[in-house]
């Protein structure tokens, strides 16, 4: 008995990286797997993702030797063939049969008893401009089935339709697009297999809070997103991952184990308690620690514990006093019941020059003994316009990386045995 054979074509979108989901829910279905790639779509997620994803190379180039006539052979072999995301400029390219590059002549190679599924991806004007209206609606009359796109935050910071639909939702159109026979039938598929089943990957993220007093604290603008987007990430790839979050930070996929920090000593103690027991092959410690608790307030010239103090009174004469806090990162390693267990860390400065950026890396490699560093400026978020870029340091490398995807799939390498 053999399995669906699916062709899964992408374009130059951001929302490559939703992509990996799709890919790892299809070949944990059974389902055989053959990515065509443009190559503005590889600037977003590389070849040893989605090689990774589903043990096939990736097939990019129209011209490449041996590949002149896959755009036939190809067609031929796939049962469903899906395109997500597909971009403005692709829809309206095959709308009008232009077969300028592969997957575009793919198309023009269709053969119609089969399903072609589009998920479009793009921003609301380009969406809405009539000629891509007037695409999208030439490609459902000749039986393209076009699914909806999602609305919400997009890539560009405005907030409208256009979003790639929910990994979830397009790997349900999926399965029901299959065409099953008594050959090809649900219950024929075999057991998933992970890519790295075992693989542990402990994950810190948001930002620890120090009680002032019982309502009031001291704490960072930290939410956590970077680290949520890596545990679901390495999660699609199979790795098992436990997530440790801030309380305020909001829950992450359901799939990922999950417990809480709030201050610097809880975080402190669960990373311990959870480094000495488990043999963890990556730690991602991503959290926002403060470098600093309250020691003692002193209100009204009388010092108090932190712990012990109620509301403190607008009118009331305050001062605090801090102590600084050891390096959770520093004892990582030492204290890790796996030796050979990798470490990265992260590195944020604040409006820091080039050299200053590289030096405080360099000081945080050296008492850290992490692997590698994910470094960003306070420069380099915007969180209006969703913008994080990173660098990633190590090997005697420095690569910038433009999204947490970006970041994502790079860190990723390193669970799939691949060199940064």
């Amino acid at each position: 008995m053999s399995n669906s054979k699916i062709l899964f074509l992408l374009t130059g979108s951001i929302a490559c990286y939703k992509a990996c989901q799709i890919l790892s829910r299809v070949v944990q279905a059974g389902h055989e797997v053959q990515v065509v790639a443009s190559p503005a779509a590889l600037q977003f997620v590389g070849n040893a993702t989605f090689e990774g994803l589903t043990g096939k190379s990736v097939i990019s180039d129209l011209y490449a030797p041996g590949n002149v006539m896959e755009h036939i052979h190809l067609m031929r072999w796939a049962d469903l063939i899906v395109v997500a995301p597909a971009t403005a400029n692709y829809i309206n390219k095959i709308a009008r049969g232009v077969g300028d590059d592969l997957l575009t002549t793919l198309f023009l190679a269709h053969d119609f008893k089969k399903p072609f599924l589009v998920a479009p991806a793009m921003n609301s004007s380009m969406l809405e401009h009539p000629i891509t209206q007037e695409s999208l609606q030439k490609l459902k009359d000749i039986g393209i089935s076009v699914l909806d796109s999602a609305s919400g935050i997009l890539a560009c910071g405005e907030v409208g339709a256009g979003k790639l639909l929910d990994p979830d939702s397009i790997f349900t159109q999926i399965q029901k697009s299959l065409p099953f026979t008594e050959e090809r039938s649900p219950k024929s598929s075999p057991a998933p297999q992970k890519i790295a089943d075992g693989f542990l990957v402990l994950i810190t993220a948001g930002g620890t809070v120090e009680p002032i007093d019982d309502v009031r604290t001291l704490t960072n603008t930290s939410l956590g997103t970077t680290g949520i987007k890596l545990a679901e990430f390495l999660t699609d790839f199979g790795a098992n991952v436990h997530l440790l979050r801030a309380a305020s930070t909001p829950s992450a996929d359901a799939r990922i184990k999950q417990s809480t920090f709030s201050t610097f000593e809880s975080l402190q103690s669960s990373v311990r308690d959870l480094i000495r027991v488990h043999k963890f092959d990556l730690i991602i410690h991503a959290a926002a620690v403060s470098d600093f608790s309250v020691e003692s307030i002193e209100i009204n010239g009388k010092k108090y514990s932190p712990s012990t103090v109620a509301k403190i009174e607008s009118s009331d004469k305050l001062a605090i006093y801090f102590k600084n806090n050891p390096k959770i990162v520093d004892e990582i390693k030492e204290l890790s019941a796996n030796k050979n267990a990798k470490l990265i860390a992260f590195k944020l400065t604040s409006n820091a020059t080039p050299d200053e950026r590289d030096a405080a890396v360099q000081k945080l490699l050296s008492h850290s003994h992490a692997d590698y560093i994910v470094h960003n400026d306070k420069t380099d978020i915007d969180k209006i316009k969703q913008i994080h870029r990173f660098t990633l340091y190590g090997k005697n490398q420095k690569t910038p990386l433009d999204n947490i995807e970006s970041l994502a799939s790079k860190i990723a390498q390193i669970y799939l045995k691949e060199s940064l």
